[in-house]
């Protein structure tokens, strides 16, 4: 059965709730005009999935949704909490404050150009919207280089999204590989219970100074550009540095922040570098990032010569190609900051764009 409305939301994650809310807000109706569809067993995004490990500080707002800060939904003398229980918990109070018509689980395979409108099939149907805003993130999509040999490897082979524990390498040699902030965060957990070697494809920069807001308006000004062009969005830590925390002081004073340049090959039992060079191990964790989660969107041909999707609108969240279309948290807009904002700006042109 076909259902008719004027916008569909794809993906209850920061992006996806914030334009939500905003899209109630700018007088459309909950599931008469606008549904946000979420493949997740329950609330909390990609957040439900993080390791028990990482923790969110609380003091500092940043994971604020609009209209209802993180912190009221926490005791008043919290100043650290584990994210894969807390944000689930923040965000499921924040879809009933707000009743917003978040469906789950509902899986996204392929949304179509139909007749003018945009066809979101699902297993339990079809909706025909007007409008449509993407929020699916990039958890689903981790990237792997390509490395010769990797099929030989006898060891285990994990991403950043498959860890869970330290203790689950206790007496095995660790290969991470990356240089962004959770290899580095990993790396040092890790460090602490077995002998790891630290791989990165190019010199790490390390941020002694405190992060300002101007450092990340020019990370921010960077990848917008890059997609306003049409280009694949570049990666915010190669701008902005890593920051250097406590524990990563320790972590340097330990001695685990020797990295290596990254290997040429993969043997069957660790790796070897263009001089010979070769490390054994048993585990190779893969910290190399995410990619956008948007093949569901490939019916549509949004992506152009230069490999990305041009972008348009004030925040860079609009499709150049198909103003119906609004990607948030793709671009300048992936972060929990500028997800907010990206969803109201989105909110807000899609609107005006339907009553034309």
């Amino acid at each position: 059965m076909d259902t008719e409305l004027d916008v569909v939301v794809i993906g209850a994650g920061q992006a996806g709730l914030s334009t939500a809310y905003h899209l109630r807000r700018s007088g459309l109706a909950p599931k008469r005009e606008f549904v946000v569809l979420d493949h997740a067993p329950g609330p909390g995004g990609a957040w439900q999935f993080r390791w028990p490990s990482l923790t969110l500080e609380t003091v500092n707002g940043v994971h604020d949704l609009p209209g209802m800060p993180f912190a009221e939904t926490l005791g008043p003398d919290v100043d650290s909490v584990q994210a894969a229980d807390a944000v689930p918990h923040y965000y499921g109070l924040y879809e009933k404050r707000f009743e917003l018509p978040v469906h789950r689980p509902v899986h996204v395979p392929v949304v179509c150009d139909h007749g003018g409108r945009l066809a979101v099939e699902t297993p339990e149907g079809t909706y025909l919207a007007r409008g449509l805003v993407n929020a699916t993130g990039t958890w689903e999509r981790p990237f792997v280089p390509s490395v010769p040999g990797a099929e030989r490897f006898e060891g285990r082979q994990l991403h950043t999204r498959d860890y869970r524990s330290a203790r689950d390498f206790e007496s095995e040699h660790v290969i991470v590989v990356g240089g962004g902030i959770s290899a580095v965060q990993l790396l040092d957990e890790i460090s602490c219970v077995t002998t790891t070697t630290w791989v990165t494809r190019r010199e790490p920069q390390f941020r002694e100074e405190p992060f300002t807001p101007e450092i990340g308006r020019a990370a921010v000004a960077l990848v917008e550009d890059r997609v306003r062009r049409g280009l694949p969005p570049g990666s915010v830590v190669s701008v902005t540095g890593l920051p250097v925390t406590p524990a990563i002081r320790a972590a340097r004073e330990r001695g685990v922040l020797h990295r290596l340049p990254m290997f040429s090959e993969i043997t069957a039992t660790g790796v070897r570098w263009a001089d010979g060079t070769e490390q054994r191990a048993d585990v190779i964790l893969w910290c190399t990032g995410f990619r956008s989660s948007l093949d569901h969107l490939a019916p549509l041909r949004l992506r152009g010569p230069g490999g990305g999707i041009a972008m348009t609108g004030r925040l860079a969240t609009q499709v150049a190609a198909d103003p119906r279309v609004h990607l948030v948290g793709y671009g300048p807009s992936a972060s929990t900051i500028g997800a907010n904002r990206a969803g109201r700006a989105a909110a807000r042109e899609l609107t005006q764009f339907l009553k034309r």
